[in-house]
């Protein structure tokens, strides 16, 4: 992975880190960046977007570059080589200094407010969990909607109950020490699941909330051969090949910081629920 420039302008410790990966964005990136800094402003939390410049050949890293300067909440950072979503994502975790960690797709996938109201009801419940969206009402074409219900489905069968349908749904949040101890290695797509497996195994339970999905103006939603494929194969590996090694995670109960009760959460533990109240 190659770097070569980012831009950080802010001092303060922020209360989340979000995490998007930017590739060949220039269309609505601008639009998103401003429709999140302005959403967390407006809420009053301080905001850290670490802003990827995934190896875009376009003007994506230019309207980065451009907020970053004149907006201390947003991160400008570059990724020569684009190798994935997955590289995009794990260029940023080590920039982030909030006590939470989120990832969200450079498209905006849901309102901002969304967003927001996903980061409270996180930062006001007491014990660690994966708080992730789930995207009830997706505005897709039928090819995507059987490709991606396929993919959960399979996903399910081979490495059991997740607590969740939509694995791919972004964001997705976490406190910063359950992100670390996950050592992420996923470059593709597969970050995703490999989050949603690691926290299974760490025993956070998932809270999802139920949102429409928005569509992107940027381009058309598609399902490339290609991405099928990368799904099979990813699939395949992590659950009987040399990938299982990337699953492992380190026992909860040799980290002490009170989180050894978590150990005892089962599998069946899932919340998924529009009440933030059953959290308190």
């Amino acid at each position: 992975m190659t770097t070569t420039e980012t831009i950080r302008s802010e001092t303060r410790q922020p209360d989340i880190s979000i995490v998007m990966s930017c590739f060949n964005e220039e269309e609505i990136v601008g639009y998103t960046i401003s429709q999140l800094v302005n959403a967390f402003e407006k809420a009053g939390h301080r905001l850290e977007l670490i802003a990827i410049d995934n190896g875009s050949w376009d003007q994506t890293g230019e309207i980065i570059k451009d907020w970053a300067n004149k907006n201390a909440s947003v991160i400008y950072h570059r990724v020569e080589k684009n190798q994935g979503y997955g590289n995009g994502v794990l260029s940023g975790i080590p920039l982030c200094t909030a006590p939470w960690i989120g990832t969200n797709l450079a498209d905006l996938p849901v309102e901002a407010h969304e967003v927001v109201k996903l980061y409270e009801i996180a930062a006001n419940t007491r014990t660690p969990k994966l708080f992730k969206i789930r995207r009830r009402f997706r505005m897709e074409g039928l090819a995507r909607r059987i490709v991606s219900t396929t993919y959960n489905l399979v996903a399910t069968l081979l490495f059991g109950d997740l607590g969740t349908s939509d694995i791919n749904g972004n964001p997705k949040l976490l406190p910063r020490a359950y992100v670390e101890r996950m050592n992420l290695q996923s470059k593709d797509w597969f970050i995703d699941l490999e989050i949603a497996i690691k926290a299974k195994r760490m025993g956070l339970r998932v809270f999802e909330t139920n949102v429409f999905a928005q569509m992107n103006p940027g381009r058309t939603s598609s399902v490339r051969p290609a991405t099928c494929w990368e799904f099979a194969i990813n699939l395949l590996k992590f659950r009987f090949g040399k990938g299982r090694k990337m699953l492992l995670v380190q026992p909860l109960d040799q980290t002490g910081n009170g989180t050894e009760r978590l150990s005892k959460l089962t599998d069946s533990d899932v919340v998924s629920t529009t009440d933030a109240s059953s959290l308190r």
